[in-house]
């Protein structure tokens, strides 16, 4: 498919730079076979069904940026992305004036720096070195937020880019839908039917990277690393057997399901997915999605539009747009049902 297929004009105003004071106080959009209902997020509740399985991802942001100084004194950023050994090596991009390269090192304050280890473009391996390396990344650490923000990041970034069940460190993207649920909305979900599963997936940058290529066939994916429970899996299966709904909460929860769910049934455990989803694929786990608004030919819109078929997704955000949603990470939602796609 051509990634230009993907593509549509979205005025600047609306692109969400800056949270809302409540995390419910988004709008929703629920996607019908034949109209649009113009919700907001506490509406929630009217969706679930008795039964509904609402799978989130308890993955947690890191403050993964960070600001240094070469011994020139010439800035670089290093956003880290995931660690490689136990000796606080990690995988990560640099950016710089003048290339990095091995051996140098990076100061990011008195006690805490780092070394190159190896550099290919902007991918580089560096050492960190701290007396508490963790602490140091939570205290000198940013909150990576998309570039479309163009902000610095802020004391309220550090709670909103982050969603309320966040356990597990080592994401370095928020699952933005999962921004929008709060224990007061999650609880009057359970009451009216719904389980919430958590798996997790830890999120990478190139969730907001631009497809550098013109065909779907030839674009690779940043791979990632997920977790699904024994008891996370059994429940979905049980779920899925039952005739339940499988809902995922974001799209990341998403490619979670549908990486360890191939064979039809959730398969438990820690592995790594590079899976991509475009229109054509078949759903073997997911019924239906609350996802945010996506960026134009992004692998999100892509997936979004496979689930729902791409007319009907063309035709929500255009209806979106009409109807000023706010977009992106800090942006409104919407609610897609799975049953447009096996129409076109």
């Amino acid at each position: 498919m051509q990634v230009s297929d993907f593509d549509f004009e979205l005025p600047e105003a609306l692109i969400a730079k800056q949270p809302l004071k409540r995390r419910d106080a988004s709008r929703l959009l629920s996607v019908q076979e034949n109209s649009f209902d113009d919700l907001h997020i506490p509406d929630l509740v009217g969706l679930v069904q008795q039964g509904d399985i609402w799978v989130i991802n308890d993955t947690k942001v890191i403050p993964a940026r960070l600001m240094g100084k070469k011994e020139s004194g010439g800035k670089v950023e290093v956003l880290l992305l995931e660690p490689l050994s136990d000796d606080h090596v990690w995988s990560a991009w640099g950016k710089s004036n003048k290339p990095l390269h091995q051996g140098q090192k990076i100061y990011f304050s008195e006690s805490f720096s780092g070394e190159i280890i190896k550099r290919h473009g902007k991918n580089i391996e560096i050492r960190l070195i701290a007396d508490d390396v963790g602490s140091a990344i939570e205290q000198h650490g940013h909150m990576p937020l998309p570039p479309y923000i163009n902000r610095p990041d802020s004391k309220e970034d550090k709670k909103r880019y982050q969603t309320v069940f966040a356990e597990h460190k080592g994401a370095v993207a928020a699952p933005t839908a999962g921004l929008h649920l709060t224990p007061e909305l999650m609880a009057k979900m359970q009451d009216a039917g719904a389980t919430f599963v958590h798996v997790t997936l830890h999120v990478g940058p190139g969730t907001f990277q631009p497809i550098q290529v013109d065909n779907t066939d030839d674009h690779v994916m940043h791979e990632e690393a997920y977790i699904i429970s024994e008891k996370a899996a059994a429940t979905i299966n049980q779920a899925k057997q039952s005739g339940k709904r499988i809902i995922a909460v974001g799209t990341t929860s998403l490619r979670t399901l549908e990486a360890a769910g191939q064979t039809g049934m959730i398969e438990a455990g820690s592995s790594r997915t590079d899976i991509f989803i475009t229109p054509g694929y078949q759903f073997q786990i997911t019924n239906a999605l609350l996802t945010n608004f996506h960026l134009p030919k992004s692998t999100l819109l892509m997936l979004v539009s496979a689930l729902a078929g791409q007319t009907r997704i063309k035709q929500a955000y255009q209806h979106a747009i009409e109807q000023n949603y706010r977009f992106y990470s800090y942006g409104d939602a919407m609610f897609i049902p799975s049953f447009f796609a096996q129409k076109e």
